[in-house]
């Protein structure tokens, strides 16, 4: 079996809560409140600057120029394609320049993006990989799912129809045979270094969609 379904199959009961995650079906059927979704924007256009980061952490460490050059086109597609993604809907949803200059992550953002950070400087690119991993391959799954739902919403519309594209999908499957390959020659310690790192990246998806939905504060 390869790495990356090993790690799929390990992780899919904490999947399977984020496809049946109300925020994700509320975009789904277009119940979602607005505010939640104007919420997640903020805080994901803040995981995505850091997103992008550690992709670029990722060019940095590769061993080869085809793969520094391949991870740094991930990072400036995150910035191209997904956060002016973020910055259409900001647009349509009254966020202001003011209201992001005030902008504080949540408490899970900062820890998600924390954990990223973390496995970038200390890892390689194979922890690098496999952390950021889930983002990338949970999306795609979730817009493959959601293929077909209409909601009245259109934001909701576009944002399901950008985690559908072919386009999309050809950046999942690189990085998942760049996993694998990165897997096989690795040594167990690492291999279990990147096990957990997809797991706990896995959990703080779930936990993101609960952030929005919640509209989660800080205590204090």
């Amino acid at each position: 079996m390869k790495f990356s379904d090993m790690i799929r199959r390990e992780a899919d009961p904490i999947w399977q809560q984020s496809f049946n995650h109300p925020f994700v079906t509320g975009i789904a059927d277009g119940t979602l409140p607005l505010e939640c979704f104007r919420y997640y924007v903020k805080q994901d256009a803040y995981y995505l600057s850091v997103f992008a980061r550690v992709q670029a952490l990722g060019a940095a460490k590769a061993e080869d120029l085809e793969t520094t050059a391949q991870m740094a086109l991930h990072a400036q597609r995150t910035r191209s394609a997904e956060l002016s993604l973020h910055e259409n809907f900001s647009a349509r949803l009254g966020i202001t320049p003011e209201e992001r200059g005030a902008f504080e992550p949540s408490p899970t953002a900062y820890a998600y993006t924390s954990h990223l950070l973390r496995a970038a400087y200390t890892g390689r690119l194979g922890e690098i990989i496999a952390a950021i991993l889930p983002c990338y391959w949970l999306y795609y799954e979730i817009g493959e799912r959601l293929k077909g739902s209409a909601p009245e919403e259109p934001i909701y519309r576009e944002w399901i129809a950008a985690y559908g594209g072919d386009w999309f999908r050809e950046l999942v499957m690189e990085q998942i045979s760049r996993l694998d390959r990165l897997a096989e020659p690795a040594s167990e310690a690492e291999r279990e270094r990147m096990r957990k790192h997809f797991l706990i990246s896995s959990r703080y998806e779930l936990m993101f969609w609960e952030m929005a939905y919640r509209r989660e504060e800080w205590m204090g």
